[in-house]
């Protein structure tokens, strides 16, 4: 099951180590995540006050969108922290997006972990930037009429999961995917028990849950490939506010990265 976490481990060590090196240090260092994702960390010793940060990281949806970063892509990148991250132009080649670390604008005080830790969020600000696209676009003039496609999307190679937008509510299908066998019956045992407590009324506001073990009917038509599991299918139905439509998709978005 694809799980997308807000910032990156790996890397919020590298900057930290690099921030609080005692003197300056060159850094030449290059990170994969997932099999896909690529972090490339650059700093001189002779200008230990900036570093460059350039990101590879794969389309979330195959489709007829731009594979290329968007401008509204790019404005949530430079919101991470506008006095520290800078986007440089061209990016670096190989890579979408290289931002400059202006190491000199982070405080000198304990908030620092926290500055680090934002900065480590860019690859989920670009997925959850191209999410909130894609709600909005993508299968829009078949949504207005009633017919509601799932939408495939691909944060872990192999590892698809499904959105289907409706008018006041969005649908978000898990298939679910274990190496061991023990850990399939454990699972089934804890999401059949995570549906028995979601549909308790102490729980009632939550998003709806629910557990199969074949694919929803929501799937059908769906490549078969994409539907081979061993841990079934786990959906969750996210409600918002059909007059607050355009605020609320984004809002959801950011629910389904979290």
């Amino acid at each position: 099951m694809a799980c997308i976490e807000r910032s990156s481990p790996a890397l919020k060590q590298i900057l930290l180590k690099l921030y609080r090196a005692e003197k300056s240090i060159e850094i030449d260092h290059h990170l994969y995540e997932f099999g896909s994702v690529e972090y490339h960390i650059q700093s001189q010793a002779t200008n230990p006050l900036v570093a460059y940060l350039s990101i590879s990281t794969p389309p979330l949806y195959h489709g007829n969108l731009p594979n290329n970063l968007s401008p509204y892509t790019i404005e949530m990148v430079k919101g991470i922290c506008p006095n520290l991250v800078e986007i440089e132009e061209p990016a670096r080649e190989g890579y979408q997006l290289t931002l400059k670390l202006n190491l000199d604008q982070i405080p000198r005080n304990k908030d620092y972990v926290k500055v680090i830790e934002d900065i480590s969020t860019v690859q989920s600000v670009i997925i959850s930037s191209q999410l909130k696209e894609i709600l909005c676009n993508v299968n829009s003039d078949d949504a207005s009429q009633g017919m509601y496609k799932p939408i495939k999307l691909v944060y872990h190679p192999r590892e698809p999961f499904f959105v289907i937008r409706q008018q006041q509510r969005i649908i978000a299908i898990f298939p679910i995917r274990f190496k061991e066998k023990f850990d399939v019956v454990i699972a089934t045992a804890f999401f059949q028990e995570l549906v028995d407590v979601g549909n308790s009324d102490k729980w009632v506001k939550t998003p709806p849950c629910t557990w199969s073990a074949i694919p929803p009917p929501e799937l059908t038509g769906e490549a078969l490939e994409d539907l081979s599991t061993n841990g079934g299918f786990v959906s969750f139905g996210i409600l918002f506010s059909f007059s607050n439509y355009s605020m609320n998709y984004f809002s959801t978005s950011d629910n389904l990265i979290t």
